[in-house]
């Protein structure tokens, strides 16, 4: 056995930094994300913007990679992929998935669940239009997920559409956004002696309800 593996049980953290009361958050789980986004923004934490994605497979196999948010509203919370990936593929079969924040310097995770929807083509559209060049030529350029004999296929790829598209790649057809519409929220903040705070909110009957779980 490892020295490190020897070690990893008795890594010790005892989370003080703040509470999550009922009283304290806001009803719309929206809202209650909003803020604490903000202050994660704000806190300057690394990438706070990133987030898992959890899916699963025909096989009934879950996957997860990180992502980044492009984008939330009262419609959901939006990103933007390879249609043909493999969390694509995954989500063409099964529409359900789950996403999660986790900002480790606040001591604070955030787990949303619901259906994914894909975006409107003019609203991929325009959020392509945004991305570097270097972006929008790599979109062209990966076949994600595919198994590739090496570095040389993306470069060769690149090169071959950089010169082709020039200045103004399209969007590839293949490439797009997904928006996840929630059903349920979770947010917990780190206590101390493991009594930690966590709040669900579930949609029911077009209403959302919020209660205290056990940590």
């Amino acid at each position: 056995m490892s020295t490190t593996s020897s070690r990893i049980a008795e890594l010790r953290k005892s989370y003080e930094r703040a509470e999550l009361s009922e009283e304290a958050s806001n009803a719309d789980p929206l809202q209650q994300f909003d803020r604490w986004l903000t202050e994660a923004i704000s806190a300057e934490v690394p990438e706070p913007n990133a987030m898992t994605l959890a899916t699963v497979g025909s096989d009934l196999r879950p996957s997860t990679r990180v992502i980044l948010i492009k984008g939330y509203d009262e419609r959901g919370i939006v990103w933007y992929t390879n249609y043909e990936s493999r969390k694509g593929q995954e989500l063409a079969g099964n529409p359900y998935a789950a996403l999660q924040f986790h900002w480790v310097e606040l001591e604070r995770v955030v787990r949303i669940e619901g259906r994914v929807e894909k975006t409107s083509a003019a609203e991929s559209d325009a959020y392509f239009a945004t991305r570097p060049l270097d972006s929008r030529i790599g979109a062209w350029a990966s076949p994600q997920s595919q198994v590739i004999p090496s570095r040389t296929v993306l470069v060769t790829n690149a090169a071959r559409y950089g010169a082709q598209f020039m200045l103004n790649p399209p969007r590839p057809p293949h490439w797009g956004g997904y928006r996840l519409v929630p059903d349920q929220w979770q947010f917990w903040q780190g206590r101390k002696s493991r009594l930690h705070d966590r709040l669900r909110y579930t949609l029911r009957n077009g209403e959302w309800v919020r209660e205290r779980l056990a940590p």
